[in-house]
C-alpha cells in the first residue's frame, strides 16, 4: 500500500506562496523578453540610420566603427595618394587598368599581379598553362610513404602535390590536412596520374589549376609579376578570361600585391 500524504493548513499556505513566486517569476521572465525584442528592434532601426549619437550606438556597430578607424589610421599617406586615382564605379580596359596598376605601385619589391573574378555559377574549372608563367616557382611533391608521414607531422613544403591513383587510400589518412588547402589531389585538376613525374614537369612551367572556391563563385590567382610588363600580363590575364568564357564573368578586378583594386571590363 503507497505512502498517504496528510497536508496540514501551513503546507498549503506554504504552497500558496510558492505558486505565487513562480507566478511573478514567470511574468518578469515574460517582461525581460517582450523587453529584449523592443530593444533589438530599437538597435536595428539604429543601425539603419546614418545619424545616430554615441549612446544609442549597439555595441556591435560601435566595434565596427572601431575597426574601420582602426584600418584608416594604419593607411600610410602614400596609399592615401594613389587611392585618389582609382575610380572605384568605372570598369577599365585591362591595357589601361595594367597602366594605373604601375602608377599605383608603392613597394620596392617586385609586387605579385592578381586577378579576382565572380563568375556565374560555382563548379566551373580547367588547367592552364599561362603564356608568360606566374614568375613564381612552383614546388610540386609526388606522393610517397615519407611526404605522407611529413604532412601528418604538419610539414607541408610544397605547393602542388601528385599523386599515383594507388596512393590515394594512403592519402586519406591526411585528407583533413590537405583537403581545407586545396591541396588533396584529384582527378579533375590533373594531380592524380599514373605518370605523375611527366604531370610535374607540366606543373613546374607553371600550368595552373584554376577553379571557384567551394561553396562560392569566385576565383582568385596571380598572373604574374610588376616586372614583366604590360604586354606580358596582359596576354596572362586575357588567356585567363578565354578560359573562363567573358559570358560567364560577372566581374572582375585586378590589383597588385599592395594596391587597390581595380576593376576591369572582361567584354
Amino acid at each position: 500500500m503507497g505512502k498517504v500524504r496528510i497536508k496540514s493548513f501551513g503546507d498549503e499556505v506554504s504552497e500558496q506562496e510558492d505558486q505565487k513566486k513562480k507566478n511573478v517569476k514567470r511574468e518578469q521572465k515574460t517582461l525581460r523578453q517582450a523587453q529584449g525584442e523592443e530593444l533589438a528592434q530599437n538597435a536595428s532601426e539604429d543601425i539603419a540610420t546614418e545619424q545616430t549619437t554615441s549612446e544609442e550606438t549597439p555595441k556591435a556597430e560601435k566595434k565596427m566603427v572601431k575597426k574601420v578607424k582602426a584600418v584608416e589610421k594604419k593607411r600610410s599617406k602614400s596609399y592615401i595618394a594613389t587611392a585618389s586615382l582609382v575610380d572605384k564605379k568605372n570598369k577599365y580596359k585591362i591595357a589601361e587598368a595594367l597602366d594605373l596598376l604601375e602608377k599605383l605601385k608603392r613597394s620596392k619589391f617586385d609586387e605579385t599581379v592578381e586577378l579576382h573574378i565572380n563568375t556565374t555559377r560555382t563548379g566551373q574549372f580547367g588547367n592552364l598553362m599561362l603564356p608568360h608563367g606566374t614568375g613564381k616557382q612552383v614546388k610540386v611533391a609526388i606522393a610517397n610513404d615519407e611526404i605522407i608521414a611529413e604532412i601528418e607531422k604538419g610539414k607541408i613544403n610544397f605547393d602542388i602535390l601528385l599523386a599515383e591513383p594507388e596512393m590515394m587510400t594512403k592519402l586519406a589518412r591526411v585528407a583533413k590536412v590537405l583537403g581545407p588547402r586545396g591541396l588533396m589531389p584529384n582527378p579533375k585538376n590533373g594531380t592524380i596520374s599514373k605518370n605523375p613525374e611527366s604531370a610535374a614537369k607540366e606543373f613546374e612551367k607553371g600550368q595552373l589549376t584554376i577553379k571557384t572556391e567551394g561553396k562560392f563563385p569566385i576565383i582568385h590567382l596571380s598572373v604574374g609579376k610588376i616586372s614583366f610588363g604590360k604586354e606580358k600580363l596582359n596576354d596572362n590575364i586575357k588567356a585567363v578570361i578565354d578560359l573562363i568564357k567573358a559570358t560567364n564573368i560577372q566581374a572582375a578586378t585586378i590589383k597588385s600585391t599592395m594596391s587597390q583594386g581595380v576593376k576591369i571590363n572582361v567584354a
